[in-house]
């Protein structure tokens, strides 16, 4: 079933993430995807369900909406939605196993304020209306060390463009990750998509509400230092 999620463009669009599977999924996994992956995920959203990429109906949100671009195993957006019942999130993440970790979590924590677009952030935003968003997170993105890679990370003016469409003014852009160059092109290219740095921390800085993930303290076990800068969209020029 999980597998139908694949994009069906892949071949010809450059993804800013790797892999979408990884180890054998557990028998429990499985279980959540075949039960709990279809009422949560935004219908609308895939270039087969909406080829003429008309607006997504927000009817569903309630509150602010957030959104969380490639949440991983999961843990922060879960933190984030049991921490904020007022607030709608949405994650974006194409890779299965992370998807199918997500959906346990939120079995455990039994949230009832997120939901799911199980591929790429793109199409999401394809279809999201202008100035929605208020809140975004990218915790620690898929880093493409390689020079020639670059063009790959989300911080590139293509995707910033996107997501500067669909924030409303004065909406909150972070990002974490343990990667410096990722930094610097961060620092470059973020102001210049629409959005003013508000302030950039080291370790032990991380916001009040920050939830460590896995990938977080992986980096730290490593020896690599945790960064977390913070921007705030200025107002948008459509």
């Amino acid at each position: 079933m999980y597998g139908a999620f694949r994009m069906s463009d892949a071949g010809t669009r450059r993804n800013f993430y790797g892999r979408i599977r990884g180890k054998t999924l557990r028998a429990s996994q499985k279980e959540y995807l075949a039960d709990d992956l279809g009422p949560l995920t935004l219908r609308g959203v895939t270039r087969e369900e909406n080829p003429s990429r008309s607006q997504l109906d927000l009817g569903f949100v309630k509150g602010p909406l957030w959104l969380e671009v490639g949440f991983g195993g999961g843990e922060h957006l879960v933190h984030m939605a049991a921490a904020n019942p007022g607030v709608t999130l949405i994650g974006a993440e194409p890779y299965v196993n992370g998807i199918a970790m997500l959906l346990g979590k939120i079995r455990g924590a039994g949230v009832r304020n997120l939901w799911l677009h199980p591929g790429d952030v793109r199409d999401l935003f394809d279809v999201l209306p202008n100035g929605c968003l208020t809140k975004v997170f990218l915790n620690y993105p898929d880093p493409w060390p390689k020079a020639r890679h670059h063009r790959r990370r989300f911080v590139t003016p293509g995707y910033l463009a996107a997501l500067a469409r669909v924030t409303a003014a004065g909406a909150e852009f972070r990002v974490a990750t343990d990667i410096a160059d990722y930094v610097r092109q961060a620092l470059e290219e973020v102001p210049r998509a629409g959005f003013a740095l508000l302030s950039q921390r080291g370790p032990g800085e991380a916001w009040e509400d920050w939830l460590s993930t896995r990938y977080e303290q992986k980096a730290l076990r490593e020896g690599r230092t945790p960064q977390y800068l913070t921007f705030r969209r200025r107002a948008p020029d459509f």
